[in-house]
């Protein structure tokens, strides 16, 4: 029964994300924008210059992923690539005034789509989900990988 519960929770968890998704990424498109390059766009805007590597986790992509966000981003003139004063190896990525100009626009309509989607939840029921799914996610987190060799 356990297990039955596991996988029904898992069908259920990816058919609400991927509705969910779908209008974040109808959001971003509608303002010229993948929804990877949205949220390097809302990550900087929210925490300020951030190394290529901070970036990367905050969007959770590959290095390779990220540098090609970065790069299309920055052909569309709204991110910089900076070198660290102190350590010339580090590259931090910034909004130009451009790219500020644009999320500052376009994010709180992001927000009122997402609100939208997420609508069929009240505010009581968002706050008990997001304390659930933190909870699951950390758990997830830390087990081991199938597969995965034991630690030595």
């Amino acid at each position: 029964m356990a297990t039955e519960t596991a996988l029904k929770l898992w069908v259920v968890l990816s058919r609400a994300q991927a509705a969910v998704a779908a209008h974040a990424e109808a959001d971003a498109a509608r303002h010229g924008l993948s929804a990877v390059e949205f949220g390097a766009l809302e990550a900087l805007y929210h925490k300020g210059p951030l190394l290529v590597g901070e970036l990367q986790r905050a969007v959770l992509r590959s290095s390779g992923g990220i540098t090609y966000v970065v790069d299309r981003l920055e052909t569309k003139g709204l991110v910089r690539r900076r070198r660290c004063a102190d350590d010339r190896r580090a590259i931090y990525t910034e909004l130009t005034p451009e790219g500020g100009a644009l999320i500052r626009r376009i994010f709180p309509l992001h927000a009122e789509s997402l609100e939208r989607a997420l609508g069929g939840l009240d505010e009581a029921d968002r706050r008990r989900a997001t304390a659930l799914l933190k909870r699951l996610g950390k758990h997830a987190a830390v087990l081991p990988r199938p597969g995965a060799s034991p630690a030595a």
